[in-house]
C-alpha cells in the first residue's frame, strides 16, 4: 500500500535538508492520500524530491515529524535498530549496566517525541538491585506506536520494570491527554541511584518529569569542583544534585532553597543517605524572595548555584524571561564574596545562549561587580545536540569568578 505524501512549498525544504525533522503546517503544499494522526508519510520538496519518512500529524502545528531520511516503515525493526544505534553511541562515554542515563533524547536520536530514561540502582528495600526505565511518549506517531516501542526496548535493553511518564503538557499540542502509570514489571516506591560517587533517592512515578534531571550530572560535577572550603547556595535545589554535590566536595555548608515542600524533603533525605546533613541546611522558600532577604541581612557565599525551571516556554515569553533570569543573576551576585563562584543554568531552548550571555553581562553591570567566565557547560553526553536541530542544545551552564 502506498503511503499518503506531503509536498512542501517552496524553499522550505532547506531547513530539513540541514537536519531539521520538523515540518510546519504552513510549510505544506499539499497532501496526497488520507494522512490520519500518527500514519506515515512521506515528505517531499515542491520539485517531488524525497526528503524521508515522517510521523503526521493534522492535529499538530508540527504537521510532520521525520523518523527517517530514506522511505521506512517505523515498525519493530525499526525501533530496535535505532535503538541499537542510540544504545552505542552512549555506550562510548557511560556504563549502562552501572550508571543510570537518558538512552533516548527523542529527534536528536532520531526517535520523535520519545524520551527514555534509564535509572540503574536499588530498590529503596534494598532487596534488589535493577534497571527500571522512565518513558516519554510525546508525540502522536511514537504514542500509536507504544507495543512496538516496548518491545524492542524488551531487546536491545531490557529492565525490571518501565513506567510511563507522558504527564508533560506539550502532550496537549499534539491532541493527546496526560498518562501515567506502569508498563511493565514492578516500580519500586523509591530507587537508590548513584551519581557524581552519591547516592539519590528516585521516585520514577511520582518525580519531576521522568523522576530525575540527568541532563545536569557533569555540570553538578563540575560546579562542585569549587565548593571546598565555601559557603554555598543552591537554589532551585530539586532534590539536591548539585548542594550534595558540593557537601561531598568540601563546602563548610550549603544552604538548599526550593519552593517545593517534596523536593526540601528529598534533599533532607538524600542528605541523610549519604552521611551529609551536618552540612547540610534544606529550607523550603521562593528563591526569589529568599535572595532578597539574604541579601538585606548582608549574607554572603563563596559559591552560588542557580538552576531555575525553563522561565522561557515559548518565544513570545523569551523578554519576560530575559527579566526573570536578570533579577535572579543580579541577586546572587550581590551575594557572593569577593572571588566567589556563580555557577548559573538555563533549561530553555528558546532563551539562547547569546540572550543568555547578554542577560549575565547586563546583572553583572548592575550588580556593580565584573566576572570572569571560567566555564560554558552545555547538557551532558547522553542528551546529544546535534547540528540542524537547534532544539537539542537548550540547556546552559556558565561558571563565573566575581572579580
Amino acid at each position: 500500500m502506498e503511503r499518503p505524501k506531503i509536498f512542501l512549498k517552496p524553499r522550505e525544504d532547506d531547513r530539513i535538508r540541514a537536519g531539521h525533522p520538523w515540518v510546519y503546517d504552513n510549510e505544506i503544499a499539499a497532501v496526497e492520500g488520507q494522512a490520519g494522526p500518527g500514519a506515515e508519510v512521506e515528505v517531499l520538496d515542491c520539485r517531488h524530491r524525497s526528503l524521508g519518512s515522517a510521523f503526521y500529524n493534522p492535529k499538530s502545528k508540527i504537521r510532520a515529524r521525520i523518523y527517517s531520511r530514506t522511505p521506512r516503515a517505523a515498525d519493530e525493526a525499526f525501533f530496535t535498530e535505532s535503538l541499537g544505534a542510540a544504545l552505542a553511541y552512549r555506550k562510548r562515554f557511560f556504563d549502562p549496566d552501572r550508571q543510570s542515563l537518558r538512552l533516548v533524547f527523542g529527534e536528536a536520536d532520531g526517535l520523535p517525541g520519545l524520551i527514555v530514561d534509564s535509572f540503574v540502582g536499588t530498590a529503596e528495600d534494598g532487596a534488589r538491585r535493577g534497571r527500571w526505565l522512565s518513558i516519554q511518549f510525546l508525540s502522536f506517531g511514537i504514542d500509536a506506536r507504544k507495543k512496538e516501542v516496548l518491545a524492542a526496548l524488551g531487546r536491545v535493553f531490557p529492565s525490571d520494570g518501565a513506567a510511563e511518564r507522558s504527564d508533560a503538557p506539550v502532550r496537549s499540542l499534539e491532541g493527546l491527554m496526560p498518562v501515567a502509570g506502569t508498563l511493565a514489571g514492578e516500580i519500586p516506591g523509591r530507587v537508590l541511584i548513584e551519581e557524581n560517587a552519591l547516592r539519590f533517592g528516585v521516585d520514577i512515578l511520582g518525580g519531576q518529569k521522568t523522576g530525575w534531571f540527568l541532563d545536569q550530572r557533569s555540570n553538578r560535577a563540575a560546579a562542585a569542583r569549587y565548593a571546598k572550603g565555601r559557603r554555598v547556595l543552591d537554589a532551585f535545589c530539586n532534590a539536591g544534585g548539585f548542594g550534595l554535590a558540593c557537601a561531598a566536595a568540601g563546602a563548610s555548608s550549603v544552604l538548599a532553597i526550593d519552593s517545593s515542600a517534596e523536593a526540601i524533603a528529598a534533599v533532607s533525605a538524600n542528605a541523610k543517605l549519604n552521611g551529609l546533613e551536618s552540612q547540610v541546611e534544606a529550607r523550603e522558600a521562593n528563591a526569589f524572595d529568599l535572595l532578597h532577604s539574604l541579601e538585606r541581612e548582608r549574607e554572603k557565599f563563596g559559591l552560588v548555584i542557580l538552576d531555575p525551571p525553563a522561565f522561557a516556554k515559548n518565544r513570545a515569553s523569551v523578554e519576560g524571561a530575559k527579566r526573570g533570569y536578570k533579577e535572579l543573576n543580579l541577586r546572587a551576585l550581590k551575594l557572593l564574596d569577593e572571588g566567589g563562584i556563580l555557577a548559573t543554568c538555563s533549561c530553555s531552548h528558546w532563551f539562547g545562549r547569546e540572550l543568555f550571555a547578554g542577560m549575565l553581562e547586563e546583572a553583572a553591570s548592575d550588580s556593580g561587580r565584573r566576572i570572569r567566565l571560567l566555564e560554558e557547560r552545555n547538557q551532558d553526553l547522553d542528551h546529544p545536540i546535534v547540528s540542524g536541530y537547534g532544539e537539542s542544545r537548550y540547556l546552559k551552564c556558565v561558571i563565573a569568578e566575581a572579580i
